[in-house]
């Protein structure tokens, strides 16, 4: 049975082409976002509750292989995944989308101190980070800020502008009007290499915005990436248990 450690679009499609495939597997979503789009597969939902207990799941589940297919700046579940399946001997594959490629205007920071330092006090700041990230930016000084989340920030917004509801996938056009009606800045986003993200930056580009990317966490030491959907299907197919029962949903 594969554990998919899900939450990423590659992770939904993947999912996807585990159910056509009849391949056994189970999809976990750690709970950042508080209602996920149901996946295709026997899905749990939650953290595991640190190392022991996600190397006490794997066996009880009787997991014989795990994708990691999550944010890549999902750094410390990729560490503590890799970490565990090489101490258990667990077949174990990480799959990463490329990053964006540097554009002209860019500029890359490695976090969001740095950020928070290149960003001047008059600015409009559209923050495309996540309401997880919004901690990191107390010490941002802005005329407006704007942070685009799915779910609702816990308490109040500490910015002057305020939060910007929205699922992807998003339009180019739609971008553009909404960072012109904002009267935004500066873009700030994090290299998720995301298809679906990518309308932000180009409506970015046709505004003149200034645009910071925050730089991927680096990967463990000894974890090698595969880049696509169809790799890591192809990696899941070759594993020595398939088999042609059916593979529930949720």
């Amino acid at each position: 049975m594969i554990l998919l450690l899900a939450g990423t679009s590659d992770a939904r499609r993947l999912a996807q082409r585990l159910a056509a495939e009849r391949i056994p597997a189970l999809a976990s979503l750690a709970g950042a976002t508080r209602e996920p789009a149901p996946l295709p597969l026997p899905t749990r939902h939650g953290g595991f509750g640190g190392p022991e207990a996600f190397a006490t799941y794997l066996d009880r589940e009787t997991i014989t292989a795990v994708i990691d297919a999550t944010h890549p700046f999902a750094a410390r579940i990729s560490a503590r995944t890799h970490a565990i399946c090489a101490a258990k001997g667990l077949p174990h594959l990480r799959l990463e989308r490329p990053g964006w490629p540097p554009e002209p205007g860019w500029t890359t920071v490695t976090d969001e101190s740095e950020a928070i330092r290149l960003i001047p006090a008059t600015a409009t700041v559209f923050l495309a980070t996540g309401r997880q990230s919004l901690p990191a930016w107390t010490g941002l000084r802005a005329r407006k800020v704007h942070l685009r989340s799915i779910d609702p920030p816990e308490g109040p917004f500490p910015f002057p502008g305020g939060p910007i509801l929205a699922r992807p996938p998003f339009d180019r056009a739609a971008e553009t009007a909404l960072f012109r009606d904002l009267g935004v800045t500066h873009l700030v986003a994090k290299d998720s290499g995301a298809a679906d993200a990518r309308p932000k930056l180009d409506a970015a580009r046709d505004l003149g915005l200034a645009v910071l990317i925050l730089r991927r966490p680096p990967a463990p030491p000894g974890l090698v990436p595969v880049f696509t959907v169809e790799e890591a299907l192809a990696w899941a197919k070759v594993l020595p248990f398939r088999s042609s029962g059916p593979t529930s949903g949720p």
